[in-house]
């Protein structure tokens, strides 16, 4: 169960009527795996996990196993109050997933001792456990630690971008739980930042570009693997210069254009994803020009450089 590489995050595609629909799913899986990810994370953020059912987020789970069919990990979405966390793992469970990510819980916020016992709940249905730090969890290194000690959890998403807890956290953990506990960058648009996170000895990272552009994520992550982490060698710089920023400015535009632009790109390359769910928008249709403009800019840049 070794995550590697990129991590590939699918949307979760919905029908004219708002339903899941799982062809569609199965469709966006296959042409991701086609790419080689070295992870696929179903029904996560960019998954939109928060606005699906029970019901829903185990039948994207059961569709990412199936499709995956054994050859790269398969991480569930989990998170909320505690009673529908534990549904969340126990439906991945059945359905045959590697892992959980755990999201943290919506508003009702505790002290250490409560956050712990969380944790320790839905890892104990037995799926390894990634936490996923974004939002209202902020965590000092010594929680990591302490966390990182209860059996199942294995790894940290970072969502929050600060260097210095991040590198501090790193080190921490590093030498109390040891180099098999899993780091990866899970900011929005994750490849502008990991050059740095490279520096904080993060390898892992998940890309929502994967989603619909994987020739450009595989490039720019074969690129940084040649520049050896930096932002400085050619054609990581341009990449990062000419796309990756670019997008990045477009996304902060409107709050949750970090999914709604995803599941665009991929309605763009030709896969009815349908819309996303409220309380998030559709992008207005200059965004979604400039969407249409970028990828092709990011396309000719892999072609120039191969």
């Amino acid at each position: 169960m070794q995550l590697s590489g990129v991590l590939f995050f699918p949307v979760t595609p919905f029908d004219g009527e708002g339903r899941v629909d799982t062809g569609a799913l199965a469709e966006h899986l296959a042409a991701g795996l086609a790419h080689g990810p070295g992870g696929v994370f179903a029904a996560c953020g960019t998954g939109e996990l928060t606005s699906l059912s029970a019901e829903e987020q185990a039948a994207v789970v059961r569709t990412a196993v199936k499709e995956t069919a054994g050859r790269v990990p398969v991480f569930a979405g989990a998170g909320g109050p505690l009673g529908t966390a534990l549904v969340h793992a126990r439906q991945a469970a059945e359905a045959g997933a590697d892992g959980i990510l755990l999201l943290p819980p919506y508003l009702a916020q505790g002290p250490r001792r409560g956050l712990h016992d969380y944790v320790a709940a839905v890892a104990a249905v037995g799926l390894p456990v990634v936490l996923y730090q974004r939002g209202p969890l902020v965590l000092e290194p010594e929680q990591v630690i302490a966390l990182g000690r209860i059996p199942g959890v294995i790894g940290l998403k970072d969502g929050l971008g600060d260097i210095d807890r991040m590198q501090r956290i790193v080190l921490a953990a590093r030498a109390a739980l040891g180099e098999d506990f899993v780091f990866f960058n899970g900011l929005p648009t994750a490849e502008l930042t990991q050059p740095a996170y490279r520096a904080l000895g993060v390898e892992l990272y998940s890309s929502a570009v994967f989603c619909f552009a994987p020739e450009i994520a595989l490039a720019f992550n074969r690129a940084l693997d040649t520049g050896a982490g930096t932002a400085g060698p050619e054609p990581v710089r341009r990449l990062l210069t000419e796309f990756y920023a670019p997008l990045v400015e477009l996304r902060n535009k409107v709050p949750g254009y970090a999914v709604s632009l995803v599941k665009a790109g991929v309605r763009l390359r030709g896969l009815d994803a349908g819309e996303v769910r409220p309380p998030l928008v559709e992008p207005a249709a200059d965004d979604l020009a400039e969407l249409s403009r970028l990828i092709d800019a990011g396309l000719a840049l892999v072609r120039s450089a191969a």
